[in-house]
């Protein structure tokens, strides 16, 4: 084994395993890797409840191991192994790359194993299954191999969660349709409803052209682009006065095939030009296209095909697979490093962009920036200024976390410290909202959830900070604005002018501060504040737990002489406070009538733990303080020690407890079928998203067994979801 520490890579050689104590799952059963991978087949890795040895090999393992296998027999197959054995033997041609790495993901969580493709877990998933007796005790990952080197690196380790996760559902991806016979349209939907272009819209198209052939004897003029061009092959634009490629001997349908094939990953040709595509892309040396071409030349010599016919050839890059999803839009035969290093040099730039009061920032290319912003698409093509000028000129923008965005586009990697979340990583998050770069948008959060997961002690658990947050945001400011600053701009400014277009958006996003958690002092001044003078929402927030407080207090205190009985504490407590329904959690904030409401969990009457990392949302103090409902995603039961096994039965949810949605139907369901058993499902559908206060296991049909069939057996139910 191999390990580059500088670019954190390893190579695992045939037949070893590479272990190390960052490769474990936060928590036993459950837990995600990402990784790239570069290899021939077999890219393999193993899941175990305790670290192996370097020379450990899956096939001798006696002890109980999932094994997953991307690219078994040759790279034509999927395969899962469980303790050894085979349980999921699939088609997977082409999964591995030896010419480049590939993004992975694999995915565990209570047995149910997911794998895919890209940099994003529950995204573009190639395969699921259901382990019926989940090992609930895999912590430790090892890398591995078969028969030939495997080159891993970029690898990461993060908490798994069900598939239908708000946190990764919410990210806007690519997808691939299939455009005829031989070509990829690629498309995505930008958050503001534009469509966002791919690289395979401005094949032979004239936007951003800055290179043009002059092709056959017809001398057909065909538009291309130098950056494009020159990231998979050596075309000699250096060496000519003007950027005209000459080609009167090739033919049009020929130089169409290698444009289409270095724009799309894949083309078509004729079997008669075949050997013209070769000798052009020989020329250029687009080499992925020469080989692909050599390739097939030899397998139609083998068959003796070779022939004059018109039969169509198909040309694909092994990047270019349509179930590959990334959202980085330069593929095979692109060279992304080629790509990257233009920013850094210059070469072939055709804007330069500047930041007021900064100066120049960088070299750029129009094309580029297009295609990763429907703002830049637009800017440099609505027939403005910037459309036609060589700069462009940028205020109010953070130069540092501009340039930052900017350098994403070209390397599709977050290049900050990762060590502490910084203002840089702030407005970098804030730029890439304002500029719709979805991708970065979510690099950003991940950095700060995987930060504030580490550190405990980092959440966010003062309200304050959210409305700062809020705040923020809605000024589409790149510097963090606490409250009392919008205070002050407030007393000279008005509302519609300080949050412009998103002054709307405050009506939504306030509402999910949690007031209540905020010192009384504190809301007194915020009462008083120029906010509540010109925000209507915020001031009926404010006014309405003020109110609250007081009227309690005046309840509690003044209005009843003698200490309540807890059965009429509960009573006042339910009338006019949005708790717990039973009293239960208002009466133990009083230490059970002896003083007014404290948080019982400050006052160590209760204690709430959480088995999520720590935030905002799994805030023990806050669980308590409010009234919450649970959109509840995934759910887990265990049967008791008896052999009474339900059969049909649903999963309901309801707000008051008389009228009831059902969640999750199960009819003639035969997984449980072991005392003790732990089951969990998925809450998929609408059902997912609608919150409720309560839940019930309601059987619909006779259990298993001679006797009291109708007796659910359960000792345990557990909910998984988000609060509300």
């Amino acid at each position: 084994m191999k390990v580059d520490e500088k670019k954190r890579s390893i190579t695992v050689a045939p037949f070893e395993c590479a272990w190390d104590e960052e490769f474990q799952f936060r928590e036993a059963g459950r837990g995600c890797i990402t990784f790239e991978a570069s290899a021939h087949n077999d890219v393999t890795l193993v899941f175990r409840q305790q670290p192996g040895s370097q020379h450990y090999h899956y096939k001798m393992d006696n002890s109980r191991h999932y094994t997953v296998i991307l690219g078994s027999h040759r790279n034509k197959r999927l395969k899962i192994e469980v303790d050894g054995k085979t349980v999921v033997d699939v088609a997977g041609i082409g999964l591995c790359c030896s010419s480049s790495f590939q993004s992975y993901w694999i995915s565990i969580y209570d047995g149910l194993i997911s794998i895919g493709q890209g940099r994003h877990p529950n995204n573009n998933i190639l395969f699921q299954w259901l382990d019926p007796d989940p090992n609930q005790n895999v912590r430790y990952v090892g890398l591995s191999s078969w028969d030939k080197h495997v080159g891993y690196r970029n690898i990461s380790l993060m908490p798994s969660a069900p598939q239908n996760s708000i946190l990764w559902s919410q990210i806007e991806c690519a997808y691939v349709e299939q455009d005829g016979a031989g070509g990829h349209t690629r498309k995505e939907e930008s958050k503001d409803g534009l469509d966002q272009r791919a690289l395979a819209n401005f094949l032979e198209n004239w936007d951003f052209s800055d290179a043009i052939f002059v092709v056959g004897s017809e001398r057909k003029v065909v538009p291309a682009h130098k950056v494009v061009l020159g990231s998979c092959g050596d075309f000699p634009f250096n060496l000519m006065s003007r950027p005209a490629i000459e080609l009167p001997s090739v033919s049009y349908p020929v130089l169409h095939s290698l444009l289409e094939y270095i724009y799309t990953g894949s083309t078509q040709i004729s079997e008669w030009q075949l050997i013209s595509l070769l000798e052009l892309s020989s020329q250029f040396k687009v080499k992925p296209l020469v080989m692909c071409c050599e390739e097939i030349i030899s397998c139609l010599k083998m068959s003796d095909t070779v022939s004059e016919s018109s039969k169509k050839l198909q040309l694909s890059s092994s990047g270019s697979q349509a179930h590959q999803f990334d959202y980085f839009p330069f593929k095979a035969p692109l060279n992304a490093e080629k790509i990257e290093q233009f920013l850094v040099n210059g070469e072939h730039s055709d804007v330069n962009i500047y930041v007021n009061g900064h100066g120049l920032v960088t070299h750029a290319h129009k094309l580029i920036l297009s295609l990763w912003s429907v703002t830049f698409d637009k800017m440099f093509t609505n027939g403005m200024k910037e459309s036609s000028s060589s700069n462009v000129f940028f205020d109010d923008v953070p130069a540092e976390a501009f340039f930052l965005l900017i350098q994403f586009m070209y390397s599709g990697e977050l290049k900050v410290d990762t060590k502490e979340i910084t203002p840089v990583l702030v407005e970098l998050l804030l730029l890439s909202d304002q500029f719709g770069i979805t991708a970065l948008q979510f690099d950003c959060c991940k950095r700060i959830m995987e930060f504030l997961s580490e550190h405990g002690d980092m959440t966010v658990t003062s309200e304050e900070r959210v409305l700062d947050a809020i705040l923020t945001w809605c000024m589409e400011g790149c510097d963090c604005f606490n409250w009392t600053s919008v205070h002050e701009l407030l007393s000279t400014s008005r509302p519609e002018k300080l949050f412009g277009g998103r002054l709307t958006a405050i009506n939504t996003l306030l509402p999910f501060v949690r007031f209540p958690l905020m010192q009384p002092s504190v809301l007194q001044l915020m009462e008083k504040s120029n906010l509540a003078e010109n925000i209507e929402v915020f001031r009926q927030l404010l006014v309405s737990i003020l109110h609250r407080k007081s009227t309690i207090d005046y309840l509690l205190d003044h209005r009843l002489q003698k200490p309540l009985n807890s059965l009429m504490r509960d009573y006042v407590w339910q009338q006019i406070h949005d708790g717990d329904n039973n009293g239960i959690i208002y009466y133990a904030g009083t230490s059970f009538g002896k003083h007014q409401w404290i948080n019982p969990v400050l006052a160590k009457n209760i204690t709430v733990t959480a088995s999520s990392p720590n935030s905002r949302y799994t805030d023990p103090k806050a669980l308590v303080s409010k009234n919450y409902q649970l959109m509840c995603n995934y759910y887990t039961v265990r049967q008791d020690g008896s052999t009474t096994f339900m059969r049909s039965w649903v999963l309901q949810g309801s707000m008051d407890g008389w009228s009831w949605t059902s969640l999750r139907v199960h009819e003639d369901d035969q997984t449980i079928c072991q005392p003790g058993q732990f089951v969990s499902w998925p809450i998929t559908g609408p059902s997912a998203l609608l919150p409720f206060r309560f839940f019930r296991v309601m059987l619909t049909g006779p259990a298993t067994g001679v006797s009291n069939t109708w007796n659910l057996c359960i000792c345990f139910l557990e909910l998984y979801g988000y609060f509300r």
